[in-house]
C-alpha cells in the first residue's frame, strides 16, 4: 500500500478474497496447501483468461492479466522441470508395478501417488500428459 502499486494491492486483495470466501464456503481455515491450491487455481484463470482475451485482441487485458499471473506465481513454490516430474512418475510408475497394475490401466492409481509430491510444485495438466505417454509405451 505504502509502495502505491495498485497493480500488486489489486492481486493481493483479490487472492485475500479467494482464500476468505473458500473458507467461508468449506466452514474451515485454510492450511498452506489448501492456500496454494486456491492460488493454482487463479494462476490457472489467468492462463485461460490470457489466452481468451489474445484470441479476442484485447492486448490492454492480456497486459494486465499477465502481471496478475506474475504475481501470482512468485507466491507459489518452484516449479519443477519436466525431467523431475518424469522422475516422479517412473518411481511412482515402479511402485505401482510392484503392487501388480501396469499399463494404461495404472494410470489412476500412478496419479493417486504423485498428486501429492507434485501439488503446488508441477503442473498437473503436465504431468498426466508425460504419465499418460509413459503408460501408453508400457
Amino acid at each position: 500500500m505504502r509502495a502505491k502499486d495498485s497493480q500488486q494491492l489489486t492481486t493481493l486483495r483479490l487472492v485475500s478474497a479467494a482464500i476468505k470466501q473458500k473458507e467461508v464456503d468449506d466452514r474451515v481455515e485454510l492450511d498452506d496447501p489448501a492456500v496454494l491450491a486456491v492460488i493454482e487455481k487463479m494462476v490457472k484463470q489467468r492462463k485461460d483468461a490470457i489466452e481468451q482475451f489474445s484470441a479476442g485482441g484485447r492486448q490492454d487485458l492480456v497486459d494486465k492479466e499477465s502481471a496478475e499471473l506474475l504475481l501470482l506465481t512468485g507466491y507459489l513454490p518452484a516449479q519443477l522441470s519436466a525431467e523431475e516430474i518424469a522422475q516422479v512418475i517412473d518411481a511412482a510408475i515402479a511402485q505401482v508395478a510392484a503392487d501388480g497394475a501396469s499399463g494404461p490401466a495404472a494410470m489412476g492409481k500412478v496419479m493417486a501417488r504423485i498428486k501429492p509430491q507434485l501439488a503446488g510444485r508441477a503442473d498437473m495438466g503436465l504431468a498426466s500428459r508425460l504419465l499418460k505417454d509413459k503408460l501408453a509405451q508400457s
